[in-house]
């Protein structure tokens, strides 16, 4: 039996919208088809706007961390500096690493952001790497103050779990670089990935085949794509904009400042000046039990993330959900903490 929709706050995969879903039962069509480009194009003034910028937004079929790959694929060989503050913006150096970059981590303790005006000169450095929204803490980066900083060097920006739920403003921040999946914020099923390259990344040849971002056109896939997501892509791009990026956000934050009502007195990992729009994260010893008795009441909650699982949980408050069914899901969670 399908549970009522506004039961799953995982902060990732987040739930879908039935329309959404229903979407992806359409017949296939040829990807190199008028009918597909238009699948792309209708999506694309969208992406556009989510993002802040006038560049085309490059959609691929990968996860969030393909094109985290295929961000780092398009930086020279050499020095790379990692800002790190939680597991997800790790993830971004392994891969740095992995693509045969010397790798500099500047490490600040999880829940904490980085300040941007210690980080110092960045000039000898070929990119700096950043995570947008940690999705393992709660921590929101103050992207804007960051690519300031280390201006002029290229600063990659991964916010798969921020945009559609946090400002970005690719242009006027200066980004070289940023990339988002479907998944989260933008409540889509998994499988799709989305990124803006600034013009002077594209001129260096990456040492990759599929994630060569100058194949992928805002308007043709390079390779056969997920048709089923695109037709859902197509649905969900109309969707946001009916309730518009301006209210979409402002709703985000709502569900935040709720969530951070709620949980007065209990311990936010998030620094109280860096808290995400799109996810919480609250330390909780324990916390397998109280999501599998929040499961038994047709709840689903993320639990703590790497050293975390079982000493904390995370509620994410993105996508679709809005301030009813968070509102049902903090009665739950009242009534399963006293039960």
């Amino acid at each position: 039996m399908t549970a009522p929709f506004g039961r799953f706050f995982l902060p990732g995969p987040t739930e879908v919208h039935p329309d959404v879903l229903a979407a992806m039962t359409q017949p296939m069509i040829a990807h190199r088809s008028a009918g597909c480009t238009e699948l792309l194009q209708a999506a694309q003034p969208l992406l556009q706007e989510l993002f802040g910028t006038t560049l085309p937004v490059r959609v691929g079929l990968a996860s969030a961390t393909g094109f985290m790959e295929a961000g780092v694929r398009m930086l020279p060989r050499g020095r790379v500096l990692a800002l790190v503050n939680g597991a997800f913006s790790e993830r971004f150096a392994q891969i740095a690493e992995a693509c045969g970059h010397a790798v500099e981590r500047r490490v600040v303790a999880w829940g904490q952001a980085h300040d941007p005006e210690a980080l110092g000169d960045a000039s000898g450095y070929v990119g700096v790497l950043c995570g947008h929204n940690e999705t393992s803490t709660g921590v929101v980066q103050p992207v804007a103050e960051i690519a300031c900083a280390v201006h002029p060097t290229p600063l990659l920006v991964d916010s798969t779990s921020g945009l559609g739920g946090a400002e970005m403003k690719f242009d006027e921040w200066g980004l070289a670089y940023a990339l988002t999946a479907s998944q989260k914020a933008l409540a889509l099923p998994p499988g799709l990935a989305f990124a803006v390259v600034r013009d002077d990344l594209l001129a260096h040849p990456p040492d990759s085949f599929y994630f060569d971002l100058r194949k992928y056109g805002p308007d043709r896939p390079p390779f056969t794509p997920a048709l089923p997501q695109l037709y859902a892509l197509a649905v969900q791009a109309h969707r946001i904009e009916t309730e518009g990026v301006t209210a979409r956000l402002a709703r985000h934050t709502a569900m935040m400042e709720r969530v951070h009502a709620w949980a007065a007195g209990r311990a936010i990992l998030a620094d109280a000046a860096h808290r995400s729009p799109t996810v919480t994260c609250i330390l909780h010893p324990g916390s397998n039990e109280l999501l599998a008795r929040m499961a038994e009441r047709g709840y689903t909650l993320g639990n703590g993330y790497g050293k975390l699982k079982g000493e904390a949980f995370r509620i994410g408050h993105m996508g679709d959900q809005d301030p009813a069914t968070l509102e049902a899901l903090l009665e739950a969670l009242d009534a399963t903490m006293v039960a």
